[in-house]
């Protein structure tokens, strides 16, 4: 399996720390954030992926054409920035036809031996699934103030919540897509929550519940937070 690594977003959030610092390049515990998902990339035994690119986007050239390995290809988007699913799209030239993994680079995964990519790997069921989503209980997500993202139900198959619900699981930010879910679709920007509802209503839209910890560093308060976790464990 190939796996993709978004990391073109501005970080607007943390600014002034990302004024001059692409925010995937952010140092958390003394490593930069996307490094933790090249580790889950290691945990899986995925040596192929792809990195997107578009603010400061010289610098994360830099970063990634410094390891060693693994086999990683710039999606360039310095024209424009895509969000998503725009970027995952742009990608799947690269990416290829088989189902691939998508990670977001903002946020760090931690379980034993970096396994919580692979772990949803042994999840993975193309006959019934399409898209596979690793979810977080919001009672163990560190810097998350939100009301959860989806429910699930009996046969592990989710459902998006209402805007009245809450929740108890948030979308992690990893997740197994087969690139069929893009057919037909415009290039240009939108959110991979459309895949998603796609995928919901053909009944092939799945979750798996991570066990290990799940640390948002979407501001710097939450950076603080994320980096007094590691530093405990």
């Amino acid at each position: 399996m190939r796996a993709m690594i978004l990391a073109a977003g501005l970080g607007k959030r943390l600014r002034p720390l990302t004024d001059t610092c692409p925010k995937p390049l952010i140092k958390v515990a003394g490593r930069s954030l996307i490094d933790y998902s090249f580790d889950l990339l290691r945990g899986a035994g995925i040596t192929d992926a792809v990195v997107n690119c578009h603010y400061l986007a010289d610098q994360i050239e830099t970063h990634v054409r410094a390891l060693s390995d693994l086999n990683v290809t710039l999606s360039d988007e310095r024209g424009a920035l895509l969000e998503t699913g725009g970027g995952v799209l742009k990608a799947l030239p690269i990416l290829g036809d088989a189902p691939f993994a998508v990670l977001n680079s903002d946020v760090i995964i931690r379980g034993g031996e970096n396994r919580s990519l692979a772990d949803l790997m042994d999840h993975w069921n193309p006959a019934s699934m399409d898209a596979l989503l690793l979810l977080q209980p919001l009672e163990t997500a560190v810097g998350y103030q939100g009301q959860g993202d989806y429910h699930i139900e009996g046969d592990g198959a989710l459902r998006r919540k209402l805007p009245s619900e809450s929740s108890p699981y948030l979308f992690s930010g990893i997740q197994i897509l087969n690139p069929s879910l893009f057919e037909g679709l415009d290039a240009g920007a939108f959110s991979l929550n459309k895949i998603y509802d796609i995928a919901e209503k053909k009944g092939r839209l799945f979750g798996a519940v991570h066990a290990g910890q799940w640390l948002h560093v979407g501001t710097e308060d939450a950076l603080r937070a994320a980096e007094e976790k590691i530093n405990l464990s």
